[in-house]
């Protein structure tokens, strides 16, 4: 029977092109993995999924333009660490990081490295307390970005470990890796992508992962919790979000996307070169995991005075 005059009928999803916004530039972590990401599900949808970088404001400016998307699954979001700290550090956030959007899928977490100098007396990370708690705020650590992954995990280590280095901040890990190389500061909680290849031609000397377990990627590195400090974990993370109101059946199909994408060949790849724990996890499971992490460090954050530059 002919569809009544007027009826609207539902194209089957995906029907056209599909965007992935990141809120970062180009050729980092978060848009290689986005660039990954979109590959496999392309494959999988039947239809081009391509990557849209909206960088600025601290992930704002990008995260803001999904959120106020048409909830028709065409506009996605590849969000990351600054989805959970954003709303402890700017309160004037222009949207809600629950409200305005749809969880899709937590793809994977992934895990700073602790590295020194290879010249340094600090061997472990027994050493680097022992030698910060004999010398008060003398010790150093490089950062790159406020409220950024590896800026708070070494916050987190400061307050558990009850030390006091003195934070030293730069645009970027290249730099940073550049100063600690040259011994102007004592150490870096560092993404595996920028320090990988320089531990593994010992120009670099790990210490321990930040994740709550051992890396696959370097099983012989302990965990800091293992190496002193109980209980000390800090990932960052990568999910997938829609604007909020995006039906049910168009969240369910792209989370089965997602689930086959992360066991992929291209995703097992990362898990080296990038550090990456995959996950592929129900939308529940990504909302459950951020509003935890955002508690956690948005605590960090107040107790610690944080504030963004």
């Amino acid at each position: 029977m002919a569809a009544l005059a007027g009826t609207p009928v539902r194209a089957e999803y995906p029907a056209k092109v599909i965007k992935i916004v990141v809120p970062f530039s180009s050729g980092g972590g978060t848009d290689i993995i986005a660039r990954t990401l979109a590959q496999e599900i392309s494959t999988d949808l039947g239809k081009p999924v391509i990557i849209e970088n909206k960088p600025g404001a601290g992930t704002v400016i990008g995260t803001q333009l999904v959120a106020t998307s048409e909830p028709d699954g065409y506009t996605l979001l590849l969000a990351s660490f600054a989805h959970a700290v954003n709303p402890s550090l700017n309160n004037k956030l222009p949207f809600d990081p629950h409200k305005d959007f749809a969880a899709v899928s937590l793809i994977a977490r992934s895990l700073n490295i602790v590295v020194v100098n290879p010249a340094s007396k600090i061997k472990s990370v027994a050493d680097l307390i022992a030698e910060a708690r004999a010398n008060p705020a003398k010790l150093n650590y490089g950062t790159f970005g406020t409220g950024t992954s590896a800026h708070l995990a070494g916050e987190l280590f400061k307050s558990m470990a009850n030390v006091n280095l003195t934070t030293v901040s730069y645009r970027g890990a290249a730099p940073a890796i550049t100063d600690l190389l040259g011994g102007q500061i004592d150490v870096i909680f560092t993404t595996v992508a920028s320090a990988a290849s320089l531990i593994g031609g010992g120009q670099l000397r790990a210490l321990a992962v930040t994740t709550a377990e051992r890396s696959s990627a370097f099983p012989d590195l302990p965990t800091v919790a293992e190496a002193g400090v109980p209980g000390y974990a800090a990932e960052s993370w990568y999910g997938l979000y829609a604007p909020a109101k995006t039906p049910a059946p168009i969240i369910e199909r792209l989370n089965k996307a997602v689930a086959k994408a992360v066991q992929s060949s291209a995703f097992k790849r990362l898990e080296t070169n990038e550090g990456l724990i995959m996950v592929g996890g129900a939308p529940e499971e990504l909302d459950r995991y951020v509003r935890d992490e955002e508690a956690r460090w948005g605590k960090l954050i107040k107790d610690a005075n944080i504030k963004v530059e």
